[in-house]
């Protein structure tokens, strides 16, 4: 067992490779500042990924989610990150909490839901309101999975309402949204070590 956890960032932009995101540059960051802490982690962005509709581990065909599931299996944080449209998460990061509903059926050899021990963070940008709305959407249902939500486990960005200015645009990264970052990374790189070496009771 490696002594120091694991993340996997999944930006859930509506934007596939390469195009520009803004949603990847925030996970690049949270990743980054895990990095610091001695947290390896990888970017992925969902929407390059074939996912299909459903709530099964695989939906069989083209379906590329069992890829992606063994990343987030294997990792001990996940960084969740998706743009705010409408005032609400993206479709790309519904699929994926759909996705991961699949993960309430399974079980350890222990008998504990398999996304137990693991940690979350939530990031959210977007030029328009809606963060913590989508912060509270994205905190139950991954708990509901089997997550576990570090103290101030979300960094958001919200830009000035009904503009064209996006995260990506800024000149550099605002000193409240690199504080939040910085706490975010840190609550969860601890909560993540704890949980490794204390896992959460079996029944």
């Amino acid at each position: 067992m490696s002594a120091h956890p694991t993340a996997i960032a999944i930006s859930c932009t509506l934007k596939p490779s390469p195009s520009e995101s803004s949603s990847d540059l925030l996970a690049s960051q949270i990743l980054a500042a895990l990095s610091e802490l001695g947290v390896d982690g990888q970017l992925i962005r969902a929407v390059d990924y074939t996912l299909s509709p459903g709530v099964e581990a695989d939906m069989g065909g083209d379906d590329e989610w069992p890829e992606l599931r063994r990343k987030v299996l294997d990792a001990d944080i996940l960084v969740f990150v998706t743009p705010t449209w409408m005032g609400q998460h993206s479709s790309v990061a519904q699929r994926v909490l759909e996705r991961l509903d699949a993960e309430l059926s399974e079980t350890d050899d222990e008998g504990r839901p398999i996304l137990f021990d693991k940690v979350a963070i939530a990031g959210i940008v977007g030029n328009e309101d809606g963060a913590h709305h989508i912060a509270a959407i994205l905190f139950q249902g991954l708990n509901d999975v089997g997550y576990t939500i570090a103290a101030q486990g979300s960094v958001y960005w919200n830009g000035e309402a009904m503009h064209g200015v996006d995260y990506k645009d800024l000149s550099e990264t605002p000193e409240e949204v690199a504080s939040a970052m910085a706490t975010a990374a840190r609550n969860a790189a601890h909560l993540a070590s704890v949980l490794k070496a204390h896992r959460f009771p079996a029944e």
